[in-house]
């Protein structure tokens, strides 16, 4: 079997104090919160993918500012591994009357301490580290980031 890594974006947007998320269904049926978030497609640069799947989760356009890290989990017990590639920004042009992603249940805002609350129910542990970085003050520049053969 051939070991693969599942690369990963994610979009940390806050306004007024309240976090861009979403309530999602996951594989195994349950119900989790998440930022909005999802994989690589193949052909892609990692800005253009978050972009894509913040609009396809949440209606609204997403504008990178920054890139909060870059985070490597892995899960027990199979010990499958993301690489998640976390950004930070605004967003923009909502259209909330469009239909969203496949699973997804709501997009919504919440706050950290609403999120903290929920623990149990985040998607992974990525979701409250990469919105505490960002807290902190953690912010790398885009121009860290070169996706060559993708402009």
């Amino acid at each position: 079997m051939t070991w693969t890594a599942h690369t990963t974006v994610a979009a940390v947007i806050e306004a007024r104090g309240r976090f861009l998320m979403v309530e999602e269904h996951t594989e195994s049926g349950l119900v989790a919160f998440n930022q909005p978030a999802g994989h690589l497609d193949p052909n892609e640069s990692l800005l253009d993918a978050v972009i894509r799947e913040t609009r396809e989760e949440t209606g609204w356009k997403f504008l990178p500012a920054g890139v909060v890290g870059i985070y490597q989990w892995r899960v027990p017990p199979d010990g499958k591994t993301y690489l998640r590639f976390c950004f930070h920004g605004t967003c923009e042009d909502h259209h909330p009357d469009v239909p969203l992603d496949e699973g997804i249940i709501r997009a919504m805002w919440m706050t950290r301490e609403e999120l903290a609350l929920q623990q149990p129910r985040l998607r992974s542990p990525m979701v409250l580290r990469c919105i505490d970085d960002y807290l902190s003050g953690v912010s790398h520049p885009l121009s860290i980031l070169h996706s060559l053969g993708y402009e």
